[in-house]
């Protein structure tokens, strides 16, 4: 899966995955990390998510990472948020009211870039990429987030043989394989969901897992 399948998707307004709403398991699971006002939180693959105002309306510091322009200048259209643009060889940066979105790759994400992270919400980075890129995802995750961090996981589980991603279906065991020697992983919630998604129950689906974890430092 190619970046240009991005920039059609979004250049031909299919972007089913975005939500119209924050996510309920943000809201009922992210105090458990207790983290202080003015933390930063990274959000990789961000789209427009309205979940990063809520993070900034609880009092956090936002980092996004979206590859298509037009998501980012729709968020921050879209929120009435006037931006400062800036370019580095790597990334624009947008940014306002404490949040900023780097747009460009996530794979030339550095260290640097996310100094000062203290957690990670992923709710739709993971299950957006196939097998393959699953493993580089997680390995470059794990290398340019701080040390001492915890991760909102937000999976999706079906039958990849009734419906083809992304969303991408992401097993607990495959979980537990990409992340194994590096984070300690709890499942704080499972629900089938394919009654409130006839999208999906549409291409053939009878169930449709949603999971939610956190990782954690070893």
């Amino acid at each position: 899966m190619k970046i240009d399948f991005w920039h059609d998707r979004w250049q031909q307004d299919q972007t089913g995955f975005h939500q119209d709403e924050i996510n309920p398991y943000l809201q009922s699971f992210w105090n458990n990390f207790n983290l202080a006002r003015g933390s930063k939180v990274f959000v990789p693959l961000c789209g427009k998510s309205l979940d990063m105002l809520w993070l900034k309306q609880q009092g956090y510091q936002v980092v996004g990472n979206e590859v298509s322009p037009l998501a980012v200048e729709a968020f921050f259209r879209e929120n009435s948020i006037e931006p400062e643009v800036k370019e580095n060889p790597a990334f624009q940066c947008w940014s306002g009211k404490d949040i900023e979105i780097l747009c460009g790759d996530f794979f030339d994400l550095t260290a640097s870039d996310l100094a000062g992270i203290s957690a990670v919400y992923d709710r739709a980075s993971l299950i957006a990429l196939p097998p393959a890129m699953r493993i580089q995802y997680a390995e470059h995750l794990y290398h340019i987030v701080p040390s001492e961090i915890n991760i909102l996981l937000v999976t999706l589980e079906y039958s990849q043989q009734q419906m083809d991603g992304p969303p991408f279906s992401v097993s607990h065991d495959e979980l537990r394989e990409l992340y194994q020697g590096k984070y300690s992983i709890s499942q704080l919630a499972s629900s089938d969901i394919i009654g409130q998604e006839p999208h999906f129950k549409s291409k053939g689906l009878n169930h449709l897992m949603e999971n939610i974890y956190r990782l954690s430092d070893l």
